[in-house]
């Protein structure tokens, strides 16, 4: 459950740190006071799109914070943080966001920086927010199949595992028939292009590594007059007369001449000696290069052109010899294709027809899941709907079949509703009204709150426009879902708040010419006080006061 929220410089709210209980909690205030500013922090504390807009006035970033705590580590969160290698406690998972005023929003879970969409990953496996507009989510029919599905049971997600990795399979294969397909004209054209490719680099005989040491001997030829001037200076102050080497001679002999007095004097002359024999060989290097060296115009020639020519190559085919290389060898599979290219449209045909027929028993088993699900789910959306007062309404979960495969199958979901006695059952799209589809979804999240593991639901003024015995209905409906899951409510009914476990009034006030927002635990007088106010707006009467007590002891009897 959402056991603590932190809100900090977000809309109105300056500081704001609310704990939450488990059960049903009721959020009340009068419009405008920040109840969905709450909401909203913690939709984007989960994943939702930000903007600088949420920035409170005045501040550089505003901070939200939400401590949930959980009662087993196999909860799918703990699956998924797993999964993302995101370190685990085992009470508790904290997310952190921030939102910059430059636009840019910071995301961390249990203190680790994650990304935007990790924070939506892991936040849907904790909350689920249920608006008024999320009941327009019925008026969409590509939405049914994900509803029905959610229902299904675990064989299907096994099911549609299966399907996936096939349908994946189907779809690299068929893409790659289409590529076989081509019209004649295309295939020549491409043909003549990979030949004339192949044949460019085929011709230049590359070899790997061969620029960098064509470069190495061009920077030495550049550099020919330098080095042969330098060379024969230094060869000529080692040897020539009266030359250094001349010079280290009468050291040697002078050393070795005094070796023998002692062991000092003896290693003295022996590293002496080890110097100058190098230097010898140094000498002896240093004339062989100067009887080697020999200018020779042709190389240099050919070492430019060489270089030209690879950096032609480069620019048409990749950045370096070896990638020019790589090109080379995957035109040429590329051609080898094309130019058995029956046989090869014949093999793709037969492996495609293979998959198609192994993706048809997968698409035949989530089908046949689906329409066993269909039934239940319809079942269990009428005993529902008959307890908020819609008893004599009939629900179709249809599944119908397609002539084509989609990630989700061959299926195409469409509920079917007929509200009224006597009237045939239409798609749910095309006669539903707004109160109607509120009770529908409600429906399905007591329905579902059964099967997911979700910590918390929140429902966002979902009883807007609803009185009498549906609004009774509609909260005792909510207070049942709350003996599942956390539930958050924000509500405008007397009905909703007197069912709740934890009662939280939020109101605002202006300090120091800034608005603020404060929360504030209801004690038992306070919430019949708030109930009076729901009931009666400000004028608060003896009348409405013993009403609103009597509301809330009837809720308790009916908890």
């Amino acid at each position: 459950m959402l056991a603590e929220l932190s809100i900090r410089n977000f809309a109105i709210i300056d500081e704001l740190t609310v704990s939450f209980t488990e059960g049903l909690t009721v959020l009340t205030g009068e419009t405008g006071a920040g109840k969905s500013i709450i909401i909203d922090a913690v939709q984007l504390l989960c994943g939702a799109r930000g903007s600088s807009e949420f920035i409170r006035h005045g501040t550089k970033k505003a901070e939200l914070e939400g401590m949930f705590s959980l009662n087993s580590t196999s909860h799918s969160s703990y699956k998924k943080l797993e999964e993302l290698g995101i370190p685990t406690d085992e009470e508790s998972i904290i997310l952190r966001r921030e939102l910059n005023a430059n636009g840019k929003s910071t995301c961390r879970i249990n203190g680790k920086l994650v990304t935007i969409a990790v924070l939506r990953e892991v936040g849907s496996t904790l909350v689920d927010i249920h608006g008024q507009h999320e009941s327009q989510e019925l008026m969409d029919e590509r939405s049914h199949i994900n509803l029905l599905d959610q229902f299904a049971s675990k064989q299907f997600v096994d099911a549609k595992d299966a399907y996936s990795q096939v349908y994946e399979a189907y779809n690299r294969t068929k893409k790659r028939l289409k590529g076989l397909q081509m019209d004649d004209q295309e295939m020549t054209h491409r043909m003549d292009l990979y030949r004339f490719q192949l044949n460019e680099i085929e011709e230049a005989e590359l070899i790997s590594g061969e620029e960098e040491t064509l470069s190495a001997e061009r920077t030495e030829m550049q550099n020919y007059s330098k080095i042969v001037d330098k060379l024969q200076t230094s060869s000529q102050a080692l040897t020539a007369e009266s030359g250094a080497m001349d010079y280290l001679g009468v050291v040697l002999h002078a050393l070795q001449d005094i070796q023998s007095v002692n062991t000092t004097y003896g290693k003295i002359s022996e590293e002496f000696a080890n110097a100058y024999f190098i230097l010898e060989d140094v000498q002896s290097q240093i004339q062989n290069q100067l009887d080697s060296m020999e200018f020779d115009e042709q190389r240099v020639q050919y070492v430019e052109d060489r270089l030209a020519l690879l950096q032609t190559l480069k620019r048409k085919y990749g950045q370096t010899v070896d990638e020019v290389i790589a090109y080379g060898e995957k035109i040429k599979r590329q051609l080898d294709q094309l130019t058995n290219r029956d046989q090869e449209i014949e093999e793709s045909e037969r492996k495609l027809a293979q998959i198609e027929q192994d993706l048809q028993l997968e698409a035949d088993e989530l089908s046949t899941i689906r329409k066993q699900t269909a039934e239940e789910l319809s079942t269990r959306i009428m005993e529902q709907l008959s307890a908020l007062y819609m008893d004599r309404a009939i629900m179709d979960v249809r599944v119908e079949e397609l002539s084509h495969f989609t990630e989700n199958g061959k299926n195409h979901v469409v509920f079917y509703i007929a509200t009224n006695v006597g009237e045939p059952l239409k798609p749910l799209t095309k006669v539903a009204s707004g109160g109607e589809l509120s009770r529908v979804m409600l429906a399905l999240k007591s329905i579902f709150s059964k099967h997911q593991e979700i910590t918390s639901i929140i429902f966002d003024e979902v009883d807007t426009g609803v009185s009498g015995r549906v609004a009774q209905a509609i909260a005792e409906k909510i207070g049942q879902i709350a003996k599942d899951s956390q539930v958050l409510v924000i509500t405008h009914l007397p009905a909703v708040a007197a069912l709740a476990d934890s009662h939280l009034r939020i109101e605002k006030h202006v300090e120091a010419d800034r608005t603020k927002t404060k929360i504030q635990e209801l004690s038992l007088e306070e919430r019949t006080e708030e109930l009076s106010r729901m009931m009666a707006g400000e004028e608060i009467s003896e009348i409405t006061l013993h009403h609103a007590a009597e509301l809330l002891a009837q809720a308790q009897t009916k908890k």
